[in-house]
């Protein structure tokens, strides 16, 4: 069983920080593209970044600029740097993980239960 737990949420005014990490934990061999997506109500959940397991990175572009994405390889570890918040960053945030359980058995996604990011006016 491989879980994801997001932390850092909050609510935050409009030009300000947070910082969301995902620690992922269970039994696997290899954890591949882990990545951020987020919801708005009303919306379809949305990429917002994405860290391959060679450090590759790529950005939606409403974020491009303002996040920034971070992996600790040793501790399962995958950190959002979210600056100059905006209210139209309001949203659930996922983590999201592509793990191999064993060698040779093929990536799977995984998911976190979330996490609200609320950015105020």
């Amino acid at each position: 069983q491989v879980q994801l737990m997001e932390s850092g949420g909050g609510l935050v005014q409009a030009g300000g920080s947070l910082r969301l990490s995902c620690a992922a934990s269970g039994r696997f061999r290899h954890v591949g593209t882990m990545a951020w997506y987020r919801q708005a109500p009303g919306k379809e959940r949305e990429l917002v970044a994405a860290i391959t397991s060679g450090g590759a990175r790529n950005f939606a572009g409403a974020v491009k600029g303002r996040f920034t994405i971070d992996r600790d390889y040793a501790e399962n570890m995958m950190y959002l740097q979210m600056t100059n918040l905006k209210p139209e960053d309001t949203a659930d945030y996922y983590c999201n993980a592509h793990v191999q359980t064993r060698g040779c058995s093929p990536y799977f996604p995984v998911w976190g239960q979330g996490t609200q990011v609320t950015v105020s006016s």
